[in-house]
């Protein structure tokens, strides 16, 4: 929204399948390009229709052909008004090839790369009923040593065959460093869970899964969400919302949300009290699946916690506010 006013905002993109000495994208709606650039932000008012196109990447040689070919078309960046800005995000699509190149390309040592020693994978996480490939996500966090939350997406990595994380890449969308990227290496002789393994703790924790079973009768279905892994100091923190769907309806409600750290897993009404029986702060409701094990993750440091739970509270405010924008939506 700007100026009172609705817009809808495009990503446009130059792509070509002809770039010398570029690795093809072998999957997805890209196949077989070797170049693509998001150097076009499209916003189109939704009253009028009108379009204007935003140059993003002034390096961009097939954009510099097309401004030629279609001069006045393509207005600088710096004039597109701040409040639309600062709605602008870095590409999903983008950053999902991006991060699919990295998980070779982010071997240096020619034999290492050569023999294909250190390849990455995304994580596997089990999402309504089944278990896929864990897509970027979009978040606001710390990033370590900073002091603000910034928005950004990020996806986590882990070993080819193997469920522990190893590293996660980020972009980020907030000016002046929006497009910049960040990588985070997770250390080799520490074991740093993966989304599957933390759906195989939530799985083996008697208390949900007696839960869950009983939910997940005739009459109605439960459905576990996206699985969120949040980068907090030197630790993470995972989050799974759970939806409770009546037979015959096609309207999820949001009924537990799950969170869990390196050693234990709490399941809880609200993401408030879920916090609280993970960090200790109040008696937990819905069971812990605990005890510290060797070689994991240690727990949470109170400025962790701090962290974490003011995070987690602004997601909740959010939450709060999308609720009562339905309950009351506008005549």
């Amino acid at each position: 929204m700007s100026a009172g006013k609705l817009y809808w905002i495009q990503d446009a993109y130059t792509v070509s399948d002809r770039f010398p000495y570029s690795n093809p994208q072998t999957s997805g709606s890209a196949e077989g390009m070797n170049y693509i650039r998001n150097s076009v932000k499209a916003v189109v008012d939704m009253y009028d229709g009108t379009v204007s196109f935003y140059a993003m990447d002034s390096k961009d040689p097939v954009l510099a052909m097309y401004e030629r070919a279609f001069p006045g078309v393509f207005k600088d960046l710096t004039d597109l008004p701040a409040d639309l800005k600062a709605h602008l995000r870095y590409p999903e699509d983008l950053f999902g090839i991006q991060s699919t190149q990295y998980e070779t390309f982010h071997m240096t040592d020619p034999q290492v790369f050569y023999n294909r020693e250190d390849l990455w994978v995304p994580p596997q996480e089990k999402y309504d009923g089944a278990v896929n490939p864990m897509d970027p996500y979009y978040m606001l966090m710390k990033l370590p040593g900073s002091g603000q939350l910034e928005y950004l997406i990020m996806t986590p990595f882990t070993p080819q065959k193997r469920d522990n994380m190893i590293a996660w890449l980020a972009a980020r969308c907030d000016f002046p460093d929006y497009g910049k990227m960040l990588f985070y290496e997770l250390p080799k002789d520490k074991l740093i869970f993966g989304p599957n393994q933390i759906s195989a703790m939530i799985d083996q924790s008697t208390t949900i899964s007696q839960q869950l079973t009983l939910w997940d009768q005739k009459g109605s279905g439960v459905i576990r969400g996206k699985l969120i892994v949040i980068p907090i100091e030197n630790s993470f923190l995972y989050v799974v919302p759970l939806y409770l769907k009546a037979e015959g309806t096609n309207f999820p409600q949001l009924k537990r949300v799950i969170v869990a750290t390196g050693d234990k897993v709490v399941m809880e009404p609200t993401l408030d009290e879920a916090l609280g029986s993970l960090f200790g702060t109040a008696a937990p409701q819905s069971g812990i699946l605990g005890g510290q094990q060797k070689g994991m993750q240690a727990p949470l440091s109170k400025a962790t916690r701090d962290q974490a739970e003011a995070q987690l509270a602004a997601a909740q405010k959010a939450l709060n506010a999308l609720k009562q924008l339905l309950a009351n939506p506008a005549q």
